[in-house]
């Protein structure tokens, strides 16, 4: 029986524990909302795009490189004559060729891109068409190409061509997808005569992964969904009929479908692989631990490397492998979506799907789950063509995420970073606007006025001087000489030069209140006694300066507008002695 509280009795001791509770939970917070906010905050940073589709290029590209090191040491030790490192050396070769290319792509305008898609489809076919002819036969099919002491397949070209033309076509024609006509002509035969060369040689992987970047185009081009679904139907139609044409294509198949029924020796190699992940455990026999690569496992550098991961890294390298594709199929649909371009749209998102389904199917018939078929394992896998065609398009991503607006904007604004430096991906300065050419002069049309026949011109001489001066009477203070010296006094010299520029009196107005040129003075008028005066030429002129030491006459002047800045305006006094002249 609980007994009932007193009123008024204190209940300080359960708000003590409630207190120490929610001071318990304030403490012990969970740090989860926290990170998910810093996590938030850098996400929405323009460059982050950019940052980590770098971070998973490097990452691997280094990952690869030490995979095929560790996986194909003891297999090139038997097939070179000794030699542990041969393989990996053409490995790193292509590593630094791809680089190159990752530089240039990612350099690359889309506009350039755009421009020579068509003309890198011609030379993928003419190349398709050649590796038939010329080509050497390896593991049962004719796909390479030998110049010297480099080897290329060219159906890995095909596969870029396809991404970039295909892109560029069905982004012009965005806004009549729906057209059958405009959507698959175009497209579909140039598909249809990759598919037919690379059949010949045959490789059904190339097939495979050609396959999946016509459907990624199309799904990302905005193809409607009927069509889409027709075309995948068909596509798988296609696949399935050309597994089961040949022998040991469909024994593969029949392996996959009834793995009970079949011989082991068709089993071989999936049985090593699965050995293989089972070896390594968690954390794995060590890296250059493996067994299978010792003999037991077949292209264990190449179709199956992947074991080889599980087996020497266990769970953990074979899950960092798994979330470094992870990210970047996250990565190239988020460059995707941040731009505005629809040729960037297409070829970003295409171009990741293809990388991570090239990587699913691989470790997809690893693991067992699909029927083998020979795809390598994007950036890891040992191949030279297949391992710079991949650091091609990863030079795409990286130079799609750099076009992203706001990145764009900040890399204008703020600059590159140190590691976009290093890797010279700075961004250009715009382009100064070349300067128009001044238009050409047109011949001028001959005038319909009569030309003015030009004057001769006046001889020299003191004849000459005086008619010349005579012309250039007009609208100053001077008139012809009526009397005085030849010379101006020495002592007048400089007031005369001080009212070269000001506005003479005539009868009362100055020359801009009178809005006339001022009259000129004959010769036998008389002039004011106290203003006449005489210039170097000797001829007689009014001054008004001369007035101006009589109070009276300064009245006079200023009664009349020739104040201080009346004088101003019109040119006057600026205390510069000048030197008149006619």
């Amino acid at each position: 029986m609980t007994a009932n509280r007193p009123p008024g009795r204190s209940t300080g001791g359960s708000s003590r524990v409630a207190e120490r509770e929610r001071g318990g939970k304030r403490r012990f917070a969970s740090p989860l909302p926290a990170l998910r906010r810093t996590a938030t905050d850098w996400l929405d940073r323009p460059m982050t795009s950019w940052h980590l589709i770098v971070a998973i290029f490097f990452l691997l590209l280094g990952f690869g490189l030490l995979m095929v090191l560790s996986a194909s040491s003891i297999a090139s030790y038997h097939e070179h004559d000794g030699a542990p490192f041969a393989t990996f050396e053409n490995q790193a070769l292509f590593a630094v060729i791809g680089m190159a290319g990752f530089l240039f792509a990612s350099r690359l305008s889309t506009r350039v891109m755009r421009t020579f898609s068509f003309p890198l489809v011609a030379v993928s076919l003419l190349l398709l068409a050649a590796v038939l002819l010329i080509g050497k036969r390896t593991g049962g099919a004719k796909s390479w190409i030998v110049l010297g002491p480099i080897q290329f397949q060219p159906s890995e070209v095909a596969k870029l061509a396809l991404l970039i033309w295909m892109a560029h076509v069905l982004a012009s024609r965005r806004n009549t997808l729906r057209s059958v006509r405009s959507l698959l002509l175009p497209v579909l035969p140039i598909f249809l005569l990759m598919v037919g060369l690379i059949m010949l040689e045959p490789d059904l992987g190339t097939t495979v992964s050609l396959g999946i970047v016509f459907i990624a185009v199309l799904w990302f081009g905005g193809a409607p969904w009927w069509m889409f679904a027709g075309l995948t139907a068909g596509a798988a139609g296609l696949v399935l009929y050309l597994a089961t044409s040949a022998g040991y294509r469909s024994a593969r198949v029949a392996a996959w479908l009834h793995p009970n029924s079949v011989k082991d020796d068709s089993l071989y190699q999936i049985h090593q692989s699965m050995y293989g992940l089972g070896h390594g455990g968690i954390f794995g026999a060590g890296l250059g631990q493996a067994v299978s690569k010792t003999g037991w496992l077949p292209n264990a550098d190449s179709d199956f490397i992947f074991a080889v991961i599980g087996e020497e890294l266990g769970l953990i390298g074979a899950g960092l492998v798994l979330l470094l594709f992870g990210l970047l199929a996250y990565t190239g649909l988020r460059i995707a979506r941040r731009n505005v371009d629809p040729f960037i749209k297409i070829a970003a998102s295409a171009g990741t799907v293809w990388l991570v389904g090239q990587a699913g199917i691989n470790i997809g018939y690893v693991v067992g789950l699909l029927p083998v078929t020979g795809i390598p394992l994007p950036m890891i896998s040992r191949g030279g063509t297949s391992l710079v065609i991949t650091m091609v398009v990863f030079g795409m991503l990286a130079n799609f995420a750099r076009r992203e607006p706001q990145a764009a904007a900040a890399l204008r604004s703020e600059g590159p970073g140190p590691l976009a430096r290093f890797l010279g991906l700075g961004v250009k300065p715009p382009k100064v606007p070349k300067s128009r050419k001044p238009p050409k002069s047109r011949k001028s049309a001959p005038s319909r006025k009569a030309a003015q026949p030009t004057l001769p011109r006046k001889p020299a001489g003191a004849a000459g001087v005086a008619r010349g001066s005579d012309n250039r009477e007009a609208g100053r203070r001077y008139s012809p000489l009526v009397g005085g010296s030849p010379q101006l006094p020495r002592q007048m010299e400089g007031p005369a030069r001080r009212s070269a520029g000001q506005q003479p009196l005539v009868d009362g107005r100055s020359r801009r209140n009178a809005g006339a040129p001022p009259r000129l003075r004959r010769s036998g008028d008389s002039l004011p006694a106290d203003r006449q005066t005489t210039d170097w030429q000797g001829r007689s002129f009014v001054d008004p300066a001369a007035g101006l030491r009589d109070p009276r006459a300064r009245r006079r002047d200023h009664d009349a507008g020739r104040g201080r800045d009346s004088r101003r305006r019109d040119g006057g006094d600026t205390g510069r002695a000048r030197t008149v002249r006619p």
